[in-house]
């Protein structure tokens, strides 16, 4: 296989920035930091961090503590940052404050836990709409239920790139393909989507979770989108409550057994470098 480009990373610092949802998470709430990557038997090249779910008035100072990472060296390369899309044109400053850091080469605003609807509301729409003037694609972050609002979203903002974060979070656990399945054909069916091979083993059984659990999802969505619009990612450290770095890594391998040597490099690294405009990658 070729070197990793890993394109769903998170850090944090507790201690420095508020990230909300780790008081209920005691096992991820302490700092993870690049330094604490196990990831020893796989090579990653470079890596997308991707916002933690931090206050969202702490936005811009998330980005100035990836920045400080980044200059340590490797393997942060660049950064998917938060952004107020429900504000609609307000989000206008937002996006231009992010502008102002290269570091930034995309958004997302975590919806998977908003109300039904919420995606394919006007003001939604309008601040996603926003991102095609910065070239920024849009991180999704939905649990699979809202997969259809993803649709609709995607097909009224064609002029913007949508990233599936986690394959839009299938229900592996209770080994439910349907009606995900007919989802993912939809999105696929879409140009202006791509999706992260990310995820998956946070929602299976977190204790017992077999590699054939999660290869009939990735399989999917590999068939659906084909590799040329797919990538690679870890979701480090969230994962690590499933799985270590090095298991998802050989079961992504295995998801992509047999096909050929290029179409592989696009998991791996080219469709990342792509997407996220990884010139230095």
């Amino acid at each position: 296989m070729p070197e990793w480009i890993d394109t769903h990373l998170h850090v944090w610092q507790p201690d420095r920035l508020a990230y909300p949802w780790l008081v209920d998470e005691p096992l991820l709430n302490r700092a993870y930091l690049p330094a604490d990557l196990d990831n020893a038997r796989h090579h990653v090249s470079a890596a997308v961090m991707v916002e933690a779910g931090g206050h969202p008035d702490q936005a811009l100072d998330e980005v100035r503590f990836v920045e400080e990472l980044a200059a340590a060296g490797p393997p942060i390369v660049a950064m998917v940052a938060h952004a107020p899309l429900e504000r609609g044109d307000d989000a206008r400053p937002d996006l231009a404050a992010l502008a102002r850091h290269p570091l930034v080469t995309g958004v997302r605003r975590n919806i998977q836990d908003e109300a039904p609807g919420f995606a394919v509301t006007d003001s939604f729409v309008a601040g996603v709409r926003l991102l095609a003037d910065h070239g920024y694609p849009f991180d999704v972050c939905v649990r699979h239920r809202q997969l259809p609002e993803v649709v609709e979203l995607a097909s009224r903002v064609p002029e913007v790139t949508f990233v599936l974060d986690h394959l839009g979070k299938p229900a592996v656990a209770d080994r439910l393909l349907d009606p995900w399945r007919e989802d993912i054909r939809r999105l696929a069916g879409l140009p202006n989507v791509v999706c992260k091979l990310s995820g998956l083993t946070t929602e299976a059984d977190h204790a017992a979770w077999t590699a054939t659990d999660v290869l009939p999802y990735l399989r999917h969505v590999l068939a659906e989108f084909g590799a040329q619009r797919c990538m690679f990612g870890s979701d480090w450290p969230v994962a690590t409550l499933a799985t270590t770095y090095d298991r998802w890594v050989e079961v992504v391998e295995r998801a992509l057994d047999g096909l050929p040597a290029a179409d592989r490099e696009c998991v791996a690294a080219g469709t990342a470098r792509r997407v996220y405009r990884l010139t230095a990658a």
